[in-house]
């Protein structure tokens, strides 16, 4: 069996029993690009055609971002931020859940009175901390 289908598989037997919750432990990890974006769609369908809840774990933020419908982030075992995945984007709770989620949160450049002077030379309005 490939890949695929041996997660198939297992993901079958689990739901033989009609558990109402299921822990998925890196699910989609042994899986190459391609086949765990339709195994990410598979399991979506599933879950909303069986009626059950899923706890995924995962360090694939990508991942997470595309099958959440609420995501925790942890750190050493600590929850930093519980919220959905675009607020947990938009509003990170901290630089350890921004960089978590991915450099896209990063701008570099250099606080300026009006602002920051990002380093491509954009301007980002707004107000710096002092």
């Amino acid at each position: 069996l490939s890949g695929g289908q041996k997660q198939r598989v297992a993901l079958a037997r689990a739901l033989v029993k009609r558990p109402r919750l299921l822990l998925l432990d890196e699910p989609l990890g042994a899986l190459d690009k391609k086949l765990r974006g339709a195994m990410q769609l598979e399991l979506k369908r599933l879950q909303h055609e069986v009626g059950i809840t899923f706890v995924i774990v995962t360090h694939d933020q990508e991942e997470s971002l595309v099958m959440a419908d609420r995501m925790a982030v942890l750190r050493d075992g600590k929850l930093l931020q519980c919220d959905t995945p675009h607020a947990v984007y938009e509003h990170p709770a901290d630089r350890f859940v921004a960089d978590f989620i991915g450099v896209m949160n990063f701008v570099p450049g250099k606080a300026a009175a009006d602002g920051v002077l990002a380093a491509d030379g954009t301007r980002i309005a707004g107000t710096v901390p002092s």
